[in-house]
């Protein structure tokens, strides 16, 4: 077998992966320390970079994260960030059930569209159980439901400029800036990405993201967005927080959240 088709070994992309993640898990404790320093800056872009090359080395843009049975479910699912936004706007679309919600999508599209909760759980969807993994040590696993994100993009046509997507959120952590999260094209298309709106059989509750929220399952906790208001497609950030990708990375954290 040609060496450059040759799997990598499992217990080689393992021991790969985990060391990946060691390095990071130091340079993101210090991450409130980091964002003073211009040359600590560039090292934690540097690091990032090199901690997404070597995943999408190891991992093709097919390769799903684990999923588990039944049995793995946890009795609660553990909510993390936020977990009752005090929006205005939210508070009023929440005491109604959602009935008046719509999420946009929109930026490099050619068909902007915007989807009522009914539309989205009318759509082809897709179940799966996977574990989520929050930077702060714990995991747990849970059922999601909802509806592929690749398929959500097709309706709108994606511009071949775009190279981002983005999710911009209803709350505000700690009443500071608005929550927003992004992906590259990749992660966007990828058959676990969903805009999920079900969570062990039910309705998505309001503590873990209500009415969706995204689940990107090869990727850190803080990437998978809750509340999630409209979906953004762009080619960079520069106009978004403080141009890094996301509320947490604009703060100190990796954009390359990848496990």
């Amino acid at each position: 077998m040609n060496s450059k088709n040759r799997p990598t070994d499992p217990r080689r992309r393992r021991f790969l992966t985990r060391s990946l993640l060691a390095a990071s898990a130091v340079l993101l404790t210090g991450c409130d320390r980091l964002t003073r320093s211009d040359t600590m800056g560039r090292l934690f872009d540097a690091s990032s970079a090199l901690t997404q090359k070597a995943q999408r080395l190891l991992a093709s843009r097919e390769s799903l994260a684990r999923e588990y049975s039944p049995e793995d479910i946890a009795p609660t699912f553990r909510a993390n960030g936020t977990t009752d936004p005090q929006d205005a706007t939210y508070r009023r679309l929440a005491a109604d059930g959602f009935r008046d919600w719509r999420l946009t999508v929109d930026g490099l599209v050619e068909r902007p569209q915007r989807f009522s909760l009914d539309e989205l759980r009318s759509m082809p969807s897709r179940t799966q159980i996977t574990r989520h993994d929050c930077v702060e040590g714990w995991s747990c696993i849970g059922q999601w439901t909802g509806v592929v994100l690749s398929d959500l993009l097709a309706q709108v046509g994606v511009r071949d400029e775009a190279r981002f997507v983005v999710f911009h959120c209803a709350d505000r952590y700690r009443g500071g800036d608005a929550y927003y999260e992004s992906l590259d094209m990749i992660e966007a298309y990828h058959p676990q990405t969903l805009m999920a709106y079900g969570l062990n059989g039910g309705n998505l509750p309001v503590a873990n993201g209500a009415p969706i929220r995204l689940r990107a399952e090869r990727q850190l906790g803080y990437k998978m967005a809750k509340y999630v208001m409209r979906i953004e497609l762009v080619e960079s950030f520069a106009h978004l927080g403080r141009g890094r990708g996301g509320y947490w990375e604009d703060r100190g954290y990796e954009w390359w959240a990848g496990i």
